[in-house]
């Protein structure tokens, strides 16, 4: 526990000092399943360009990727990416899932806290 409290800590100090200038890719099914398929940690962000809260949620996760690699973002267009809402199982704009590989290991909406989205890409990383 001490170890992932202390990459926790090194992620998050990276999430605040880095600039945000990367950004997601659109979500394609076949791109995402060969990021599944590679093993990558994976950051699925379903926003709405009239989301205010997917606007707070946006700086942390283009941090997250501009500091992180490994990470594969991926937006889905809530308004217009209908076939991604249902491949996910989401109701909401503003949700953010974590994968390891084929593993969902975390599941928010609404939250825009950067710990706890920084939280949610640690347990994709390891």
């Amino acid at each position: 526990m001490p170890r992932l409290l202390s990459r926790l800590i090194l992620l998050f100090a990276l999430v605040i000092a880095a600039p945000a200038a990367w950004s997601a890719q659109m979500w394609a099914k076949t791109t995402f399943e060969a990021a599944q398929a590679a093993g990558s940690p994976i950051l699925v962000h379903v926003t709405a360009p009239w989301c205010p809260t997917c606007k707070a949620q946006k700086p942390t996760v283009d941090r997250l990727e501009s500091t992180n690699p490994a990470l594969k973002v991926f937006a889905v267009d809530f308004d217009s990416q209908k076939d991604a809402l249902a491949f996910f199982g989401v109701k909401s704009q503003s949700t953010l899932i974590s994968y390891r590989g084929k593993t969902e290991v975390a599941r928010s909406t609404g939250v825009t806290d950067p710990a706890a989205i920084t939280e949610m890409v640690v347990r994709a990383s390891h």
